[in-house]
């Protein structure tokens, strides 16, 4: 029965990975036919909470037990760390505006050793050799996967700055749902985290496409960070019916629920290496529905950045041997 649960588990946290990494192909096809970043962003969060509202609505009537109520502190809390699912998705498709799919998935996989970081910070306590020599894997194959030997590629430092901000908020946002108000349903607490992330999103729409339109200051202020004024015009609503589903779907609403199903069921050791699949999917669909080139010498850094992710989870011998005292 465990055997069955664990792959259970996999098969969730791997087809959640699969889907997840194939959001920012579809995004950058919505850019293809001329949607904004804050269209893009914006139709994904709003038809998540819309979506999320309506399970978590089925959730309710149909639990044979009353579900647990998050307090206002949690709500705050929750809220606050939703901050960082908006900045993921902002800063992600950012990059995508700039660089390659496949270049952009592996700088928001960087979170890889930058949990590795925060986790020493938190502890107050120096990795151990199997997590620095992961650390250093992910290093080499990210030179490899992004082609900075060779440089056939062109790499835009824009894209990079905003690949790298993604990882980091990426970063924040694994930390902060796996350690607040676990206690909650699944849906209730995604809501709540989804709507933080909101505020950010609608932040970014009014400052970069809405507010300009209407605020000489604000244009004068959004033209410090940028000349292109291409994305100042109205809102354009199409995106809900073209794209929005696809990226609500794919981005805010299957990946966490089949996570929150499998991982507790594969374990975070497990589940970690399963779920990073994501990135060999993400830049196997960009190949096949965007024509990038990716070169050998990329896939040789993606696959290392894969072993690393496997060796930085594999339980060490003490996790492995089970004290004399805890069999009897």
């Amino acid at each position: 029965m465990k055997k069955q649960n664990i792959l259970k588990g996999v098969l969730f946290v791997g087809i959640g990975a699969s889907i997840y990494g194939m959001l920012a192909t579809f995004v950058k096809m919505a850019y293809h036919d001329g949607f904004t970043t804050s269209e893009v962003t914006t139709s994904q969060f709003v038809l998540g909470l819309a979506g999320l509202l309506i399970l978590n609505f089925i959730q309710t009537i149909t639990a044979k037990q009353k579900l647990s109520l998050p307090s206002s502190r949690e709500v705050r809390m929750l809220m606050l760390a939703g901050t960082s699912l908006g900045g993921t998705s902002l800063f992600y498709y950012i990059a995508v505006q700039y660089i390659n799919v496949s270049i952009a998935i592996v700088l928001l996989m960087q979170s890889v050793w930058f949990s590795v970081v925060v986790e020493s910070i938190l502890a107050r306590k120096l990795p151990n050799a199997r997590k620095v020599i992961s650390v250093v894997i992910v290093l080499l194959g990210t030179v490899l996967a992004t082609n900075l030997i060779n440089m056939e590629i062109e790499l835009d430092w824009h894209g990079v700055f905003w690949g790298l901000m993604a990882a980091a908020s990426y970063t924040l946002t694994m930390f902060t749902s796996n350690t607040l108000a676990t206690h909650l349903p699944v849906f209730r607490k995604s809501i709540i985290m989804l709507a933080g992330g909101s505020v950010v999103v609608f932040a970014f729409l009014f400052f970069a496409q809405i507010g300009p339109m209407y605020f000489d200051g604000l244009k004068s202020l959004y033209l410090n960070f940028t000349e292109n004024t291409e994305h100042i015009h109205p809102f354009n609503y199409s995106i809900f019916w073209t794209y929005g589903a696809i990226l609500a779907l794919f981005g805010t609403i299957i990946p966490p629920i089949l996570f929150n199903i499998g991982f507790p069921n594969a374990g975070l050791g497990l589940g970690s290496i399963v779920s990073s699949l994501e990135l060999p999917v993400s830049v196997t669909m960009a190949f096949v529905l965007l024509g990038e080139k990716v070169f050998l010498i990329q896939w040789v850094g993606i696959v290392l950045i894969l072993f690393a992710i496997v060796l930085m989870n594999l339980p060490s011998r003490k996790e492995k041997e089970v004290p004399i005292a805890e069999l009897s």
